[in-house]
């Protein structure tokens, strides 16, 4: 059995990506259905539709399906799963992350909890546009479990559609490059 073997969750790593959305950990439910974000009521799914960074709302069990639009998903914890609060002391890894950001080098790393966000950008970062990492910008963005309440996400949820717009910015900024490329060819 490889490490990987032991993930809960397989990574969802590749190069070229614009994308990794970085999480703490597998909730329980992701656990046992073996997909990312798996819980009917999580937002993760609904939030990159609306945001505009997938044609459709994917069903969990379409993860796989995110690197066709440029996305990758990954966790802090790949070995245990749970709440934040229940994962056990040293089972948050953010050099395997740093370490795979530095082979995969995506556009963007955003975490999907300001818990995970904070491991690797200091205990004082807050939601929004971190330190870039080499080549690859960093966001914190609010976390998309339901635990929450509506409330709070209704006032959150901003920070998902300003990270978007840069994501979309960034995608036409490339294409422009692509084609001005093309053309002196």
């Amino acid at each position: 059995m490889t490490a990987q073997d032991a993930d809960i969750l397989p990574d969802l790593l590749t190069s070229n990506l614009d994308v990794v959305f970085c999480g703490t950990a597998a909730g329980r439910t992701s656990a046992l259905k073996r997909a990312y974000y798996a819980h009917r009521r999580n937002r993760f799914w609904p939030i990159l539709h609306e945001c505009g960074l997938t044609d459709r709302q994917l069903p969990a069990n379409e993860f796989a399906h995110l690197h066709q639009y440029g996305i990758g998903l990954t966790d802090l914890c790949k070995v245990a799963s749970g709440n934040d609060d229940e994962l056990p002391s040293g089972a948050l890894t953010p050099a395997r992350l740093l370490e795979a950001i530095a082979v995969y080098k995506p556009r963007y790393l955003a975490f999907t909890s300001r818990t995970a966000g904070r491991v690797v950008c200091g205990n004082s970062a807050q939601y929004g546009r971190q330190h870039s990492r080499d080549e690859t910008q960093v966001f914190i963005l609010p976390t998309t479990s339901s635990r929450r309440g509506d409330k709070w996400w209704d006032t959150q949820k901003r920070y998902w559609h300003e990270f978007a717009d840069a994501v979309r910015a960034s995608r036409r900024s490339q294409k422009s490059i692509a084609s001005i490329a093309v053309v002196e060819e």
